[in-house]
């Protein structure tokens, strides 16, 4: 998929870079080659020559030498955790997740079974892990979001050696979103930073599918659209070596421009699309990424919108969750419910 090998290598780069506590150079606003092309410090010579961008896309074309796992894990308050994670060798399978769980009884009620609201990828549902530590990346879903919305990046990851969780953030979740919201802004930043306590707690705890294998030295925060506000607030934390702004910018956590926390002096990675329609590229994340003391990456991507770093477009053979939901008949709660509409669809065919 042309998305996956885009943000892969770009997600790669920097996270292989910020999560080894290097630094890159501030730079202006790069086009997705230069960006790509970085330096990894090293205790060696270094090598002559730099591969351009082709060559470093094309080893991540496909997925990495890792099958990948995938488990569910839960915060104390009940909230559910998902974490992809690099498994043994050998591992098969596809896992599935279904919009309709992530949604009220009584307007999964009102779709039929034969409704295209399910999303495959290849992974192994509980599988044993893989030997070695791995990096953490950190994962906050956007407003009206679910943990697995970017399961295509996520588990990408993961098969290059990555550990990947990702909490629902029931302030802002779809079904809450619909239903009752519980919590604030600041209650997404809590539930982030204890998923870090708790697979760095899982780490330590004996029959832990990853018992052994989380390397709590290299995390990075990562978040798409309100989870850019989120992850903000989380890279004040210590244990945070650095962060990637998907979609978003210095956002308040809740998704708009109030109450926005401080941009932390970290490296950092600023990526949006540049057809996006909810979040400007020009009039939030630009500024954002000149704003930010730490070192910093930008990168604009052409013909891409909002949803272009969520699973959410291909549902319905391209129509995406709205034109699923309108097709079921759900096109006036959509109109009842303000801008949801505008956000599920934008960026989509």
């Amino acid at each position: 998929m042309k998305r996956t090998t885009t943000f892969a290598i770009a997600l790669i780069t920097s996270l292989t870079i910020v999560a080894c506590g290097s630094s890159t150079t501030s730079s202006p606003d790069t086009d997705p080659g230069d960006t790509a092309v970085t330096t990894d410090p090293t205790t060696t010579v270094a090598p002559t020559t730099i591969p351009d961008a082709a060559t470093m896309a094309a080893l991540y074309t496909e997925a990495g030498p890792y099958p990948v796992g995938v488990t569910s894990l839960e915060l104390a308050a009940g909230n559910k955790v998902e974490v992809w994670y690099p498994a043994i060798e050998g591992t098969t399978g596809t896992d599935i997740y279904d919009m309709r769980d992530f949604i009220p009884e009584a307007i999964s009620a009102l779709l039929t079974a034969d409704v295209p609201a399910v999303y495959e990828y290849p992974a192994g549902r509980d599988a044993g892990a893989a030997t070695g530590t791995f990096p953490v990346v950190l994962f906050s879903h956007g407003a009206s979001g679910i943990r697995f919305q970017s399961t295509f990046l996520t588990s990408h990851l993961a098969s290059w050696g990555i550990i990947v969780a990702s909490p629902d953030h029931w302030s802002r979740d779809l079904f809450h979103t619909l239903s009752a919201p519980v919590g604030d802004r600041n209650s997404s930043v809590t539930e982030l930073l204890e998923t870090l306590d708790l697979v760095t707690a899982e780490n330590v705890r004996p029959g832990s599918r990853l018992e052994g294998m989380v390397d709590a030295e290299r995390v990075v925060a990562m978040g798409h659209s309100a989870g850019g506000g989120t992850i903000l607030g989380a890279a004040l934390d210590d244990r945070i070596d650095g962060y990637i702004s998907l979609a978003s910018g210095a956002l308040g956590m809740g998704g708009d421009s109030s109450a926005a926390p401080a941009l932390p002096n970290k490296p950092s990675f600023f990526i949006a699309g540049a057809l996006d329609g909810i979040i400007s590229a020009e009039e939030a994340t630009r500024p954002s990424f000149e704003a930010v003391p730490g070192p910093s990456r930008l990168w604009i991507i052409d013909g891409v919108g909002h949803n272009g770093f969520d699973d959410f477009c291909t549902f319905g053979n391209g129509s995406g969750i709205i034109g699923v939901a309108i097709a079921s008949g759900l096109g006036p709660l959509l109109e009842s419910l303000g801008g949801l509409k505008r956000l599920g669809e934008d960026g989509c065919l």
